[in-house]
């Protein structure tokens, strides 16, 4: 189900947790590579990126849908964290209060340093809270977590532990997580693992 019609179904403050994996296309753009599809950007080119209007729509709608005090996980690539993503916040009442680098493990590709690394911007919806909506104080703030062959499912697999971990620190037993953009659906298997969640996701590209 496309992610926009699926927050549009969804009721005001209902969400407790909101994952987020755009596909980003701000990189290709900026580079202009010219060989998308070709040998090892196949996979990625292959699907559907999304623009900034598309990514401030979904942002608009994860507002709208989270509970106050609940979080909002942004999967972010090193393009887009140092260009920067607050613009895409405005009006919102989504602020920035965390981020988190996932150490993958291996070294990947890079035209200058290779990428070994992605980033999680973490987000509160007002009112900011942390010792009350935030249970689990020992989670370090970078990430080590190699992914197994098996769990490579999707181009931009991600830390199925990590997300277990978070949803569990940041939600109660019967909150709902959502995931609009769920990609190889780690998020759905990092709430079957806790076991006492309920999950609402989905996407047109997997």
């Amino acid at each position: 189900m496309d992610g926009l019609e699926l927050l549009d179904a969804l009721n005001d403050n209902s969400i407790a947790v909101t994952f987020f994996d755009p596909q980003y296309r701000g990189i290709l753009d900026k580079l202009k590579y010219g060989n998308e599809g070709v040998s090892r950007g196949k996979a990625r080119s292959s699907l559907p990126q999304m623009d900034e209007e598309t990514i401030i729509k979904f942002i608009n709608e994860i507002n709208r849908v989270l509970k106050s005090s609940g979080h909002l996980f942004l999967w972010v690539d090193k393009f887009h964290l140092c260009h920067g993503v607050l613009d895409w916040f405005m009006g919102t009442e989504l602020n920035l209060v965390d981020m988190i680098v996932w150490d993958k493990g291996k070294i990947g590709m890079g035209y200058r340093t290779r990428r070994k690394s992605e980033y999680l911007i973490i987000f509160q919806k007002s009112p900011v809270k942390a010792k009350a909506c935030w249970t689990d104080h020992a989670i370090p703030d970078v990430w080590q977590e190699k992914l197994e062959s098996s769990e490579k499912i999707h181009t931009h697999s991600k830390p199925i532990e990590l997300q277990k971990r978070l949803i569990a620190a940041t939600t109660q037993d019967g909150d709902f997580v959502l995931d609009p953009a769920a990609g190889g659906y780690s998020v759905l298997n990092a709430c079957r693992l806790l076991k006492a969640r309920n999950f609402i996701g989905g996407d047109i590209f997997y």
